[in-house]
């Protein structure tokens, strides 16, 4: 019967009063990934007393959340069973994109089925330092980075319109140099507005900015992470290597709890004969298809920091095929079916 239904009218995209709201939630909440909701290229579906949110993409008759509702534990589960309905109630399937083990048992409740996509990496930063063997690499890096005339600074969010035109540069080079396209939904992208609600980390050499990364913050210093990081062509080999640490330092020494280094897709699947398809799979994508997507390298970078690896999942209907979905995700992510075959 879904089939012979009209397709559904877009939600209406959020106002700068909706973003502002998100915001003030997303600070209160233990994750930095509600934060993602201010790219404004998402709708956001709040309760009533609009204390919790949740984010989501349509994409044909797919509603993608991206992450759990963010809010108060209730209110954030009575926010998904309100997608899930107002989903169905258009004639489209509700998912949930990159669910934490937290939410797991609202996902069962809804009827979901469970797939895990992945790994999120969080860093303990009460005891990181750059002491001891484990560290060499990056002391050294530090070394080299201070040698090459390297400074780090955090411009506040105030100071961050001063340096936008120096930022944008530092981007649109970034992407021509890749011939590559802002990627959306789930990552962030270059927007002046966007960028002028955070901090921003820099590195600079010799006065100017060779990289940059905006700053993702809890109020209650549960996490901190960051979204889009750019570097010039003409920075040191190693600046993000020498920005991620300094900003672990920065964050350690100013009582933050944890560190979000984000997602290694596909990493952690179980590989055993008996294990499901899409874990073997997924498996055999993440030691194979280096050359095309990344996987491991973006994972080896990542554990030079020795993170705790967090499972993620896809919650979806069981009867919805997983390629239809991971195909709609895709085209969220990269701006429509062109930008999955552009990518």
């Amino acid at each position: 019967l879904r089939l012979l239904r009209p397709a559904p009218a877009a939600p209406a995209t959020p106002s700068v009063d909706d973003l502002d709201r998100a915001q003030a939630i997303a600070a209160r909440a233990p994750r930095t990934t509600g934060y993602l909701a201010l790219l404004g290229d998402k709708h956001v579906l709040f309760d009533d007393a609009r204390e919790a949110f949740v984010t989501y993409g349509v994409s044909g008759r797919t509603w993608v959340a991206m992450g759990d509702p963010v809010g108060p534990p209730a209110r954030a589960a009575e926010l998904a069973w309100r997608l899930r309905e107002l989903a169905d109630r258009h004639g489209a399937d509700a998912v949930f994109w990159e669910a934490t083990e937290d939410a797991l048992p609202v996902y069962v409740d809804l009827g979901l089925a469970l797939r895990k996509v992945g790994e999120e990496g969080r860093v303990p930063l009460a005891e990181f330092s750059l002491e001891g063997s484990a560290r060499k690499g990056l002391r050294q890096t530090d070394r080299r980075m201070a040698r090459e005339g390297c400074a780090f600074e955090i411009v506040g969010a105030d100071g961050v319109p001063a340096i936008l035109d120096e930022l944008e540069a530092i981007s649109d080079a970034w992407l021509a140099a890749r011939h590559a396209r802002e990627k959306r939904f789930s990552l962030g992208f270059f927007d002046r507005a966007y960028l002028s609600r955070f901090p921003v980390a820099v590195v600079r050499r010799d006065a100017r900015i060779v990289a940059f990364a905006n700053v993702w913050t809890s109020a209650s210093k549960a996490e901190l992470s960051i979204d889009l990081m750019r570097y010039d062509a003409r920075a040191p080999s190693g600046v993000m290597e020498y920005l991620f640490t300094q900003l672990m330092l920065w964050g350690r020494d100013e009582g933050y709890a944890q560190y979000g280094l984000g997602m290694a897709p596909l990493a952690g699947l179980e590989r055993h004969r008996l294990a499901p398809a899409w874990n073997r799979v997924g498996a055999l994508l993440f030691r194979h298809g280096e050359q095309l997507y990344h996987f491991q390298g973006l994972r080896d970078f990542k554990d030079k920091f020795d993170p705790v690896w967090e499972p993620r999942y896809l919650a979806s209907p069981g009867g919805l095929a997983l390629p239809i979905v991971l195909t709609r995700i895709a085209s969220l992510v990269s701006g429509g079916v062109t930008g999955v075959v552009l990518r």
